[in-house]
């Protein structure tokens, strides 16, 4: 694993980039193969990008659930085909036509249907709509924002969601569901290190139980007790929750909050369904709080990032986080879709 804070690391590529940059690159395209979207590494130029105002030197991406659902074919996330796939991006402007944004200027992308219905950051250079970038914050590496990826920054709109609601680290214990995954890890360490008390679920306790630990989680609690049909109402147990699982892990942790907590949903990795009732809204003014990390207004996103850049413990992050090449993404989609991925992966497009 390369480190987290290696900012040599990002000037010693970028110089590599501005220096020797082939006519055609590498990216992961999918296409249609036999009506289904199948991804693969491929070489292409300039011409195969959008045409929009802004041209990136991509130093990073990421693999997030929804990048092993597009590059596997397991859902159809790609609505268009060929595109290129990878939802995040983290790189150095080359060219730009708007006045925003000047060569040198370091950027990252995370939603707004790339991967969707716009080419991704699974390519060594890409154009970008300006409307969608965020400027990388001051004391952050391209590396590191990739690290944290939509991961990472969906992490933060959760726990801005519940302090927005008043949910205050004396308040009583958060749960974090899916907690081992991209944005649970990083949800346990940012609510550590704002003085919360983070109860972490996991299916895989045994494996990642002293990971969560060393992240900041004070106590673990199993999938199994919460991935069950529950009661209406059941014992308060938590003043805030962010949920990545859905279903009906999140249906008991909705049962479960206390008076007047917050629930944070933002992931769907056991399910879409909700079988709830309104009782623990009505009767406890329990807050649903839905996350939305794909169309997030910019403002929105920009206090996300800043929060992070100024929270994030780095330890943690170069602890949840490891860089593969971009050749490894195609075998490592079927990986995370099937739980056995640990973290953050952090993809080096130019590796």
């Amino acid at each position: 694993m390369y480190s987290v804070g290696c900012a040599n690391y990002d000037c010693r590529r970028l110089n590599l980039l501005e220096s020797n940059m082939p006519e055609t690159f590498n990216a992961i395209v999918a296409e249609d193969v036999d009506g289904k979207a199948v991804a693969s590494l491929k070489a292409i130029s300039l011409t195969d990008l959008p045409n929009e105002p802004v041209l990136v030197d991509v130093a990073f991406s990421t693999v997030n659930y929804k990048d092993g659902l597009a590059v596997s074919g397991a859902a159809p996330i790609c609505r268009k085909l060929p595109l290129i796939c990878g939802i995040d991006l983290a790189g150095t402007v080359s060219e730009s036509s708007d006045p925003a944004y000047q060569v040198g200027d370091k950027v990252l992308v995370n939603g707004y249907g790339l991967s969707e219905v716009h080419n991704g950051g699974y390519s060594q250079r890409q154009r970008i709509n300006p409307d969608w970038i965020v400027r990388v914050p001051d004391g952050m590496s391209l590396q590191q924002t990739m690290a944290l990826g939509t991961a990472g920054y969906t992490s933060m709109l959760c726990v801005q969601g519940l302090q927005d609601q008043g949910v205050k680290p004396e308040d009583g214990p958060i749960l974090v569901t899916g907690a081992a995954g991209g944005v649970g890890s990083v949800a346990v360490s940012l609510l550590a290190t704002l003085g919360y008390e983070v109860h972490a679920s996991t299916g895989r306790v045994e494996e990642q139980g002293d990971f969560l630990k060393r992240l900041g989680a004070s106590a673990l609690v199993p999938r199994q007790e919460l991935a069950r049909d529950a009661k209406p109402m059941e014992k308060e147990l938590w003043a805030g929750v962010v949920d990545t699982v859905g279903d009906k892990v999140l249906a008991t942790a909705i049962a479960q909050t206390k008076y007047e907590g917050v629930v944070t949903a933002c992931g769907l990795a056991g399910g879409a369904v909700l079988k709830s009732t309104v009782m623990p809204f009505i009767l406890r003014g329990v807050t649903l709080r839905g996350i939305d990390s794909v169309m997030a207004s910019q403002e929105r996103r920009q206090r996300a990032w800043d929060g992070l850049a100024a929270i994030m413990n780095r330890d943690h992050l170069e602890q949840i986080s490891e860089v593969v090449p971009m050749a490894e993404v195609p075998s490592l989609a079927s990986k995370i879709l099937a739980g056995e991925i640990a973290g953050r992966l952090v993809v080096d497009v130019n590796a």
